[in-house]
């Protein structure tokens, strides 16, 4: 089978899940303990903190350890709302973020928070003066994702956070889940106080992330209990998947920016033969994109149908974020694009790894050819 799922979770590096066996064999203590084995932890927690502080240009002290992107994202959003209710009930984000994010801020909406939308245009981006003209006295916090998980849209992050600046009330979170270990960014450039990271996105474990919190700012905690991870989220730390991270942060760090131009080669490869097939439509914009995500249609065809087709020829893909992929609606990202209801239903989400070669993107879209003539051949 050719795995092209990646942005729905990466397959873990073996030497991430051998320290991960390492972890869970030797450093078994509890690191709030005061024995040696709880010392053991603790060290291991402090070094794994630092790597991923060196990673992401921050403060040890700035890296709070969470279960993933999804607890990331509410942690900062509701800490925030919560922590900052007096001083306005106002949020900006967009059409198109992860439902993380999107389902987090409806959410709030229930609970008396106004919340703004802002729309994007055809690449599925948004714009800078959008988000200037949204800002109200009342608004507390602005969450953009960075790239986005369906197109690949690589939002104005850094546009956004230096205008924000003139806003020192008005707090910035970013959804980066999609770009660690693709995308670069430096969050200390670009004004960003809350950024959320998961470790299964780029080859760690499962059920880890990272919410980056600036230092100094405070937020209402959401899980309450030991006061770990500076009390932002209590609970005993997970260390056998920190470790975990922290190995797979590391080879993130040995590959440096290598393997990001090979991706985009290889979603150039997979564009231009998608391009010659008849009645194939690419969603993903040609510039501003992530190298790993492409997204296209293949109006008249239903995308679950030809998902299992591509299966049957053994390659696995979807047809839309995984956490919504069971859903029988059309994709919320590309309805907010303009694409038709139509063609969104038939819209497939190709996501590159590590493991994909250019042979793999060859007998893929051989593939999608055959299945697409062969399904076309069945509505006549």
């Amino acid at each position: 089978m050719i795995y092209l799922d990646n942005s729905a979770t990466t397959r873990p590096h073996p030497q991430v899940i051998e320290t991960v066996r390492r972890a869970m064999e030797n450093y078994y203590g509890n690191p709030s303990s005061l024995h040696h084995k709880g010392v053991e932890a603790e060290n291991v927690l402090k070094q794994a903190r630092k790597i991923a502080a060196e990673y992401l240009g921050c403060k040890e002290g700035e890296v709070i350890f969470t279960s993933g992107g999804t607890e990331s994202n509410n942690t900062a959003i509701k800490g925030i709302a919560f922590q900052y209710q007096n001083r306005g009930k106002h949020i900006i984000t967009t059409q198109v973020e992860h439902p993380a994010v999107y389902d987090v801020c409806k959410q709030l909406e229930s609970l008396g928070f106004m919340v703004t939308y802002l729309p994007v245009d055809r690449d599925g981006r948004v714009s800078v003066e959008d988000v200037k003209c949204a800002m109200r006295p009342d608004t507390i916090l602005v969450s953009v994702m960075h790239v986005n998980n369906e197109l690949g849209t690589i939002q104005p992050i850094v546009e956004i956070g230096q205008w924000l600046k003139q806003y020192p009330k008005v707090l910035f979170h970013v959804d980066a889940v999609q770009a660690i270990g693709k995308v670069p960014i430096r969050i200390k450039d670009s004004g960003i106080d809350l950024l959320s990271v998961s470790a299964h996105k780029f080859y760690g474990p499962r059920g880890i992330g990272i919410l980056y919190k600036r230092e100094g700012l405070i937020i209402h905690p959401l899980l309450m209990g030991g006061g770990q991870e500076g009390g932002v989220r209590s609970g005993t730390e997970n260390l056998p998947s920190i470790a975990g991270m922290a190995k797979a942060f590391r080879i993130l760090e040995e590959l440096g920016s290598v393997e990001g131009i090979r991706l985009q080669g290889l979603k150039q490869q997979l564009r231009d033969g998608i391009a010659r097939i008849d009645g194939c439509l690419v969603n993903t914009p040609e510039t501003g994109a992530a190298p790993h995500i492409m997204n296209l249609s293949v109006p008249g065809v239903k995308a679950e149908v030809l998902l299992h087709a591509l299966e049957e020829r053994g390659f696995l893909i979807s047809t839309k974020s995984a956490c919504s992929s069971k859903a029988n609606e059309p994709s919320r990202v590309l309805t907010a694009i303009g694409i038709q209801r139509d063609c969104a239903l038939s819209s497939l989400r190709i996501s590159l790894g590590r493991e994909n070669t250019a042979e793999d993107i060859k007998q893929f879209l051989a593939a999608l050819q055959d299945c697409v003539i062969q399904l076309r051949s069945y509505m006549k």
